[in-house]
This record gives C-alpha cells, sequence and structure tokens, in this order.
C-alpha cells in the first residue's frame, strides 16, 4: 500500500512540474544566418527568466559541424509576459557576433525573434520548434 501511495505521490508531482513548464520550452530550430549555418537552440528555464543555448549546428547543405559557438547561450534574461509574448532578454547571433536586445512571440510550433542594438532593429526570423 506505501508504494502505491508513493507512485501516486510522484505522478501528481511530475504532472504539476509539466504543466507548469513555459511553453517556449525546448529545441528550436533557426533561420539560416548570413553564412547559410543554422542551429538547434535548448531553450529553458535560468533562474527566474529563459534562455537558450545552442546545441547542434548545421551548414547550408543541412550537414551537422561543430560550432564554435556550441554551448554559448544564445538567448538570456527573457521574461515571459503570457499570452506567448517574451521581452526583456538579450538574443545573440553568431553570424553578426553582436547582441540584440529582444523580444519573442510564440505562436504554436513558431517563435518570432526579433532585436535591436541602439536604434538598428533586426528580424531574427521565426523558427520552428524541433521538440
Amino acid at each position: 500500500m506505501k508504494n502505491i501511495l508513493m507512485a501516486a505521490v510522484a505522478t501528481v508531482a511530475l504532472g504539476v512540474g509539466a504543466a507548469q513548464a513555459d511553453p517556449v520550452h525546448g529545441t528550436w530550430q533557426t533561420v539560416k544566418d548570413d553564412n547559410g549555418n543554422y542551429g538547434y537552440i535548448d531553450v529553458k528555464d535560468c533562474g527566474s527568466t529563459i534562455c537558450g543555448t545552442l546545441v547542434k549546428s548545421f551548414d547550408n547543405s543541412g550537414a551537422e559541424f561543430k560550432s564554435e559557438n556550441q554551448g554559448r547561450k544564445i538567448i538570456w534574461n527573457m521574461k515571459s509576459n503570457g499570452g506567448g509574448a517574451y521581452s526583456g532578454g538579450k538574443v545573440y547571433s553568431p553570424d553578426r557576433d553582436k547582441t540584440y536586445s529582444s523580444k519573442m512571440t510564440l505562436k504554436g510550433n513558431n517563435l518570432n525573434i526579433k532585436g535591436c542594438v541602439l536604434v538598428i532593429c533586426r528580424d531574427g526570423g521565426t523558427w520552428k520548434r524541433v521538440n
């Protein structure tokens, strides 16, 4: 009986944790950069904010390669505003070696990225959910 009770408690605890996960969590495929490369970004909680790390890199043909930026945070300090809107964070663009003050908008399996450096703004495109 004790084992059944512990299993039930564990199941409820896991279910609550999953229900509280932010919908933006997961792996996202970026758009191709100025060099034709793209990557997979693992997005998750980093303390009280959301961050994303480059976990895989691909060239223009889709072949995976080891990038010097793998393991680097590409998104950090992003905060959820609710309703699929995120702001207050930064996004690093490896191809331009620039960090942008950014906003993200989540719609289903699409994540739109926009960012600015001073008054110069850039559309980071729409990333697609990998998982």
